[in-house]
């Protein structure tokens, strides 16, 4: 047995100087094509353009440099990939995704085929898909690329990832790039956090900003409601009055009281649609208190004036069109309404912005919580369609920003966060070169199913 392991040995010593050997000798990874998701990823959260070296005859050092440089000096979220057509296509758009784990527009050059994905947060399906047909029939790789990112540029939401810094990405993996990477897994949990705090105090930041904005605005309403308590002539002991009458009383104070009270509480925006959904409840107390002191019958429930909440409860819907806009019907109160009728402009609610004193659906996606208290999420998408403060609130960008529904600031990931495999895979389905997303055939959403 010992006289066999003897005999043994110099084969055994020399098979493993041959392994060494091999490993001293190993062609550099660059010269070869990328097979897995990974490397693709690697590379694209150090830059935004990555191109398989098997793929390179397709879009040159040169270009792919050119492309880069483009996408960063736009400070956009946006990936581009080229591959080579025989690249693994099963779930390529969500494992790519989840392996980058990064918020924002994925593009894949796969041969001469052409299709993205992109998180909600950042750009709607129906916008990935458009802008995906609209460049299907161009074959040359650069021009189509280049004309793809240069009207996602225009569209997208949220910045260029943290990660990209000020570097330069080759289009290439060199046996350097993927020490680096080896670096970046081992100190990859500290980074990714110090990135997600970083961008969570960005996402405070604009957020306290906003709520400065509107605490002048909230606080004119409130002194508004509270000027209309004092001028009221009525108290619960005067001969008249019935419980009827003193629960609509209590009711007002009550609203004026917890209007108050939440806008001391406010800290993000989104808190403010609770002090507005207090002030329009409390004037429609007082719209009610009046009705039964004057033996009127007790008003209908309506939204308050389109034109200034301050109004009280609107009493008839009159057609209006904002610049530039379509005509449509919105609350009006009794004063507006014979200013429209009569030829003349409502009173309008302005307040203050950059560009000086505005409507408030003029103002900014800051005023959306503000707005959304007062008229509720049903009613306000058709009031609003057509201004500024509409078209803001309908894009994916306020989603992300301001929440998901109208008034509602939520957390999420903006564009350029790193969310890791926190994202909603429903968002990007399809198969490749469908056009993308589940809403124009195949399974799952945005980053489901087949290329």
């Amino acid at each position: 047995m010992r006289a066999a392991l003897t005999r043994g040995l110099p084969g055994l010593l020399v098979a493993l100087m041959l392994a060494a050997l091999a490993l001293v000798w190993l062609p550099a990874p660059g010269a070869h094509a990328a097979t897995d998701v990974s490397t693709v990823a690697a590379a694209l959260r150090k830059g935004p353009v990555y191109v398989d070296p098997a793929a390179s005859g397709q879009l040159s050092a040169t270009e792919a440099d050119a492309l880069a440089a483009k996408i960063k000096k736009a400070d956009k979220p946006v990936f581009v990939a080229v591959l080579p057509a025989d690249f693994p296509t099963a779930n390529l758009f969500r494992n790519l995704r989840t392996d980058t784990g990064i918020t924002g527009l994925y593009a894949i050059r796969l041969g001469d085929r052409f299709d993205a994905r992109a998180d909600s947060a950042v750009m709607s399906r129906s916008a990935v898909q458009n802008l995906v047909t609209s460049v299907q029939g161009v074959s040359d790789a650069n021009t189509q690329l280049n004309e793809f990112t240069d009207r996602a540029l225009a569209n997208i939401h949220g910045a260029a990832p943290e990660s990209w810094g000020g570097g330069s990405n080759d289009g290439g993996v060199s046996t350097g790039a993927l020490i680096a990477v080896g670096a970046v897994a081992v100190i990859g949990g500290a980074g990714a956090y110090t990135v997600v705090r970083r961008n969570r105090r960005r996402q405070e930041e604009e957020q306290r900003a906003a709520l400065d904005r509107l605490r002048v605005v909230v606080d004119e309403d409130i002194t508004a409601f509270g000027e209309e308590l004092d001028r009221l002539d009525f108290h619960p002991a005067e001969a008249g009055a019935d419980d009827a009458m003193r629960a609509d009383y209590e009711r007002a104070l009550d609203a004026y009281d917890q209007a108050k009270s939440s806008m001391a509480q406010a800290r993000r925006p989104e808190d403010v649609r609770a002090v507005t959904q207090s002030l329009e409840e409390g004037r429609f107390s007082l719209a009610v208190l009046a009705a039964r002191r004057e033996g009127r019958p007790v008003p209908e429930r309506r939204a308050p004036c389109f034109f200034d909440p301050r109004h009280g409860p609107s009493v008839a819907d009159a057609a209006w069109t904002p610049a530039g806009g379509a005509p449509r019907e919105v609350p009006v109160c009794k004063a507006d309404w014979m200013r429209l009728t009569g030829g003349e402009q409502p009173a309008v609610r302005e307040v203050e912005t950059e560009y000086g004193r505005r409507p408030y659906w003029d103002a900014g996606p800051a005023y959306g919580p503000w707005a959304g208290g007062y008229f509720g999420g049903g009613l306000l998408p058709g009031l609003l369609v057509g201004t500024v403060l509409g078209s803001i609130m309908a894009s994916p960008g306020y989603g992300a920003a301001y929440g998901t529904g109208y008034g509602d600031f939520g957390g999420g990931y903006d564009g350029g966060d790193v969310s890791g495999a926190d994202f909603d895979s429903g968002d990007f389905g399809g198969g490749f070169g469908d056009g993308g997303g589940g809403d124009f055939g195949g399974g799952g959403g945005d980053f489901g199913g087949g290329f």
